[in-house]
C-alpha cells in the first residue's frame, strides 16, 4: 500500500437526506468499516439489520437540546482532526480514548429548501446545522488522513477507491474536502442571505454568493471560455427547475437567452390572457397575448419574423399542440413552457434537435432577491428589478389624456421595455409589439430603429400585421430631448409611456402636445445593461 492511500476502519454517518442510505451503509459495511451513527440515521441504519453504533457511545453524553447537541465533542472532533503521523495527537488520542474516524458522510438540514418552502422564521432557524458544518470542515482540514463525503457520490467514489486500492488516496481525499468546503460556503452564503433579507439589510457588510453545480457547459458566450450552470436553491421557477424533454444539451447563450424570456413572459398573468415573449440574444423581438398561445404565438412572430429565426420562445400557460404546431413551422432553439401536453410533445419530437424545456410554474416577476454581477476586484449586487406600474400610478402630463385601449397599450409596452436592453424603444398596440429598439447608444436610434423593424415586418406579415399607426410607444428612461419623442411621433405612435425625470421634461411635453401625442410619467425606470 503506498503512502498517500489511508484505509477505512471506521466512518460516522449523520444525514438529513436518507435517499439511499441503507445502500450506502450497508456497501461500507460489507467493505469491512465500523459504522458510527447518530439520531434518526442511526434508527434507520439499524432497522436494515445493520451493526452500528451511537454517536453517545463515542462522546459519553447523550443527545441533548432538542438534537442541537449530539456531535459537538472532543470524542468525535479528536478522531476526525487528529493527525495520524503526529506522536502527541495519537497519545492524546489513546490518553482520552478517542477513536479514529476515517471517513465523514454528512449532508445538511434542509436549510435551503426550507426557506424555498416559504416556512416561518422559527422552522427555517431549527434547519440550520451547526453540528453537520463544523465535522465537515473538520473532516476537510485533515484530509491528508479523513475522507469526507457530502452526498451519495462522495460515498460511491470513496468505496470504488475502498474496493480497488483498499483505502481512499490522498488525490481523491484532496478533491472530496474543496468540494466540502464550497458546499458549506454556499450553505452559510443561504443562511446569511436569508437573514439579510428577513432584516431588510440591502447592503450587508459581508455579501457571500453560492451554488450547486447544475450542468458543466461546453462553453460559455464564445467557445475559447469555459462555462458551468450553479444553482442556488431557492427554486425560483425558470431555467434552475427546468426538466428538458428533449433536444440537445443546453448551451451558456441558451441558458441566458431562455431566462430572458421566461422572466418577460411572466410579467404576463395567464388567468388573464395567454401570452407568448420570442427573444433573440437576451432581447425580445416578438411580444403578443391572445386568446390563447397560437393567437399570441402568432402576434408575436409577426413582429419581427426575420430575428425570431433561432430563437427562444416562452409561453405563460401550458403548451399545446395547435400552438406548437406554429412553432415547429420555423428553426427554434428553445422552447420553455410550465407545462406541455402529451399532444405538444409529439409535435417537437419529430424536431430533434429543438430543446423543450418544462418549468413547473411561472416565475414571480415582483418577488424580492437580488441579481449579482462581477466586475474587476468585487461584484455588483442590486435587488432584482421588480417595480411594476398600474394605471393608477400614471401621471398624465399632456394635455391630451389618453384613452383606455391607448393606456392598455402604453402598460403592455412598459412592462415589455423593462426587459429590453437600455436605451429601449417599444412600439405596441393592442396587445402586440409592433417595433423593438434595444440596446442603442442614445434614444433616437432606437426609436428609428423600432420603426424600421415594423415597417418590414407589416410588409413581411400576411397574418396579425404588425400597425405603427395609432400605437404607444415606450421608453425604458427619460426622453433627454425631444427628438426621440418626435420620431416616435412620426413612426405613429400617438401615446407616450416613460418615466420622467429630465432636466428637459417641459421642452419634451410641448413637443407631445405640439404633436397632438397623449403622454403618462411612470416616476419609474428600467435601465438594462
Amino acid at each position: 500500500m503506498t503512502t498517500d492511500i489511508r484505509p477505512v476502519r471506521r466512518a460516522l454517518i449523520s444525514v438529513s437526506d436518507k435517499t439511499g442510505l441503507v445502500e450506502q451503509a450497508g456497501a461500507l459495511a460489507q467493505a469491512g468499516v465500523d459504522l458510527v451513527s447518530t439520531g434518526g440515521t442511526k434508527a434507520a441504519i439499524a432497522a436494515a439489520g445493520l451493526e452500528v453504533r451511537d454517536v453517545s457511545d463515542i462522546t459519553g453524553f447523550p443527545e441533548m437540546m432538542d438534537g442541537r447537541v449530539k456531535t459537538l465533542h472532543p470524542g468525535v472532533h479528536g478522531g476526525l482532526l487528529a493527525r495520524r503521523d503526529a506522536p502527541d495527537h495519537m497519545a492524546s488520542m489513546k490518553a482520552h480514548n478517542i477513536e479514529e474516524i476515517d471517513l465523514l458522510y454528512v449532508n445538511l438540514y434542509p436549510f435551503e429548501a426550507t426557506v424555498a418552502a416559504g416556512k416561518p422564521w422559527d422552522d427555517c432557524i431549527e434547519n440550520i446545522d451547526i453540528g453537520g458544518p463544523a465535522m465537515l470542515r473538520a473532516a476537510s482540514k485533515n484530509h491528508e488522513f479523513v475522507a469526507v463525503c457530502t452526498d451519495a457520490d462522495d460515498v460511491a467514489a470513496a468505496l470504488a477507491e475502498i474496493a480497488e486500492k483498499g483505502g481512499t488516496t490522498l488525490a481523491l481525499r484532496k478533491r472530496l474536502a474543496a468540494k466540502t468546503y464550497a458546499r458549506t460556503a454556499a450553505y452559510d452564503a443561504a443562511i446569511s442571505n436569508w437573514f439579510a433579507a428577513q432584516l431588510g439589510e440591502e447592503a450587508p457588510a459581508w455579501r457571500a454568493v453560492g451554488g450547486k453545480l447544475k450542468q458543466s457547459l461546453r462553453y460559455g458566450e464564445n467557445p475559447h471560455q469555459s462555462a458551468a450552470f450553479y444553482v442556488d436553491g431557492s427554486a425560483r421557477p425558470g431555467v434552475a427547475t427546468i426538466r428538458q424533454l428533449q433536444g440537445k444539451e443546453l448551451s451558456y447563450n441558451n441558458l441566458n437567452d431562455t431566462d430572458a424570456a421566461y422572466e418577460l413572459v411572466a410579467e404576463f398573468d395567464p388567468a388573464k390572457s395567454a401570452a407568448v415573449a420570442i427573444i433573440k440574444h437576451a432581447n425580445p423581438c416578438g411580444v403578443a397575448v391572445g386568446k390563447d398561445l397560437l393567437e399570441a404565438y402568432s402576434r408575436a412572430l409577426a413582429c419581427d419574423a426575420v430575428s425570431a429565426f433561432g430563437g427562444i420562445v416562452a409561453v405563460n400557460r401550458r403548451l399545446d399542440r395547435a400552438a406548437a404546431e406554429a412553432i415547429a413551422q420555423i428553426f427554434t432553439e428553445v422552447v420553455i413552457a410550465p407545462d406541455a401536453d402529451e399532444d405538444a410533445i409529439a409535435v417537437f419530437s419529430k424536431k430533434k434537435n429543438l430543446r423543450l424545456l418544462v418549468a413547473g410554474g411561472l416565475p414571480d416577476p415582483g418577488a424580492p432577491g437580488f441579481t449579482a454581477k462581477t466586475v474587476a476586484g468585487g461584484m455588483l449586487v442590486q435587488s432584482r428589478d421588480a417595480g411594476r406600474v398600474t394605471r393608477e400610478t400614471l401621471k398624465v402630463v399632456t394635455k391630451r389624456a389618453p384613452t383606455e385601449a391607448e393606456i392598455a397599450d402604453m402598460l403592455f409596452a412598459f412592462a415589455i421595455a423593462k426587459h429590453v436592453k437600455s436605451n429601449a424603444i417599444v412600439y405596441a398596440k393592442d396587445g402586440q409589439t409592433v417595433g423593438i429598439g434595444a440596446g442603442q447608444m442614445n434614444r433616437r436610434d432606437s426609436a428609428r430603429i423600432a420603426a424600421i423593424r415594423a415597417a418590414e415586418a407589416a410588409e413581411a406579415a400576411t397574418d396579425y400585421k404588425p400597425v405603427l399607426k395609432g400605437c404607444a410607444c415606450a421608453s425604458d428612461a427619460f426622453f433627454p430631448f425631444a427628438d426621440g419623442l418626435l420620431q416616435a411621433a412620426e413612426a405613429g405612435a400617438t401615446a407616450v409611456i416613460q418615466p420622467g425625470g429630465s432636466m428637459r421634461d417641459e421642452e419634451v411635453i410641448k413637443a407631445a402636445d405640439d404633436a397632438g401625442l397623449a403622454m403618462v410619467f411612470t416616476g419609474m425606470r428600467h435601465f438594462r445593461h
